[in-house]
């Protein structure tokens, strides 16, 4: 078992970023512990590099010609090990040593196929997606259905540039790609990983419900009209004990940061009930408006009748508990004398497995010996990270404490992507043993 390289670094010059990553990756592969043959790269960028991504991807393939795949996209923040960078420019690489027929990479203009002449076959996928495309969360469903699991993990592109994202493979040309650089704007794209590649994922929340679950009585596409009989208005309002009466100002702000955790009909809504905090079943969605006339409530996504709904707001204590929890469940998967935790503050330095009873996510199907971490992606919410979480970096302090010091990318979404549903301020975190 060896380790996947990675590096991270910031500097308003990419290519004196590049520079200092590709010396963090090239001293580690030297060392026996460490793969020295990578061939998988993810590449995950802020947005200040935005606009030198073919240039950055370029420098790098050319300095990592063992690399022969590459994915990745950007968002507003990228993570490492216990270490965040927001809002200024950096970049976080790691090298994944897999198994060539264990993985695809795929693009738009090179999809994932069903039923492959090539023989391989999806059992999990890492997906990065523009959240401008048109129907995405059936496009999320459509891929989910092309693998075994139908289990999806990943991210929306966050930039207030381009929303690139990378994909290449082999010499630079999937077939079907022609001449396409390997930088591509819209659609989807990220790696496919078949049966051998073992991998256990989570899904963290960041909300606290502030109102018991109700079923979704009425409804017009995306307004709740009724909640367990009665107008859906007045049932929020009742919830945060505001009234729209005289000055509705101080009602409207506490509106205002308000969600609604919202569960599909006919799934059993395990979380809420059985610990007080929303499970995977869970999606969280934007108050986008209040229908007066009807008593409605307007919400980010389309809502039917038989769903449920539990108002809620973001809790920084209930987040860092649920992230603490999901890294506990991981730790638990895998042999407790194998990980040991990192204090907090710290410096840096097999086969799939089934889903896990109720998650629907990668998980035990039972304790395989000397399992360890090899790497680890996590995509978190760009309104989540260390400030939310009380300090720089703390997000992702609380990761490593629990994990250790283990590998890591990932980066900082415009909304995050597990099994096949599209979350809001949520991480998601997925090991690789």
């Amino acid at each position: 078992m060896t380790l996947f390289p990675s590096g991270h670094a910031t500097h308003p010059q990419w290519r004196m970023a590049a520079a200092l990553v590709l010396a963090q990756l090239r001293a580690q592969m030297a060392l026996p512990q460490y793969a020295g043959s990578p061939t998988l790269g993810l590449l995950y960028i802020t947005d200040h590099y935005a606009s030198e991504a073919q240039a950055l991807l370029d420098f790098l393939a050319s300095e990592l010609p063992e690399v022969t795949d590459w994915s990745g996209t950007v968002g507003v923040g990228v993570s490492a090990n216990n270490a965040e960078y927001f809002d200024e420019p950096a970049l976080s690489v790691m090298l994944l040593d897999l198994p060539a027929d264990q993985y695809r990479v795929f693009s738009g203009v090179a999809p994932l196929q069903r039923h492959p002449a090539s023989g391989f076959v999806a059992h999990t996928a890492l997906v990065h997606a523009d959240g401008h495309v048109p129907e995405l969360a059936e496009l999320l469903d459509e891929m989910a259905a092309r693998t075994e699991s139908g289990y999806l993990f990943g991210g929306l592109s966050a930039s207030r540039g381009a929303d690139v994202q990378f994909a290449i493979a082999g010499d630079g040309n999937m077939a079907g790609q022609g001449g396409a650089s390997g930088v591509f704007d819209g659609g989807l794209s990220g790696v496919a990983f078949g049966r051998g590649v073992a991998l256990v994922s989570r899904v963290t929340q960041g909300c606290q419900p502030v109102g018991p679950l109700r079923s979704v009585t009425a409804a017009h596409e995306n307004v709740v009209l009724q909640l367990d009989g009665e107008p859906a208005l007045d049932v929020l309002l009742d919830t945060l004990e505001v009234s729209l009466d005289g000055d509705p100002q101080p009602a409207l702000r506490k509106v205002r940061a308000t969600l609604a955790g919202l569960v599909d009909a006919g799934a059993q809504p395990r979380g809420l009930q059985r610990t007080g905090h929303f499970g995977t079943d869970t999606r969280v969605r934007h108050i986008v408006g209040l229908d007066g006339a009807r008593r409605g409530v307007a919400l980010a996504d389309k809502v039917e009748p038989g769903m449920h709904v539990a108002f809620c707001q973001r809790n920084a204590a209930a987040a860092r508990a649920d992230l603490m929890r999901i890294c506990a469940e991981i730790r638990e998967e895998l042999e407790p004398e194998e990980l040991e935790p990192a204090p907090l503050g710290a410096g840096h330095a097999g086969a799939a497995t089934a889903p896990a009873p109720g998650t629907g996510a990668p998980g035990r199907a039972a304790t395989l010996p000397g399992r360890r971490i090899r790497g680890a992606i996590y995509v978190s919410c760009s309104g989540r990270g260390g400030p939310h979480f009380g300090g720089p970096s703390a997000e992702l302090q609380i990761v490593r404490h629990a994990l250790g010091d283990v590998p890591l990318a990932g980066f900082f979404a415009g909304g995050e992507i597990a099994h096949h549903h599209l979350y809001g301020y949520t991480g998601v975190l997925t090991v690789f043993t």
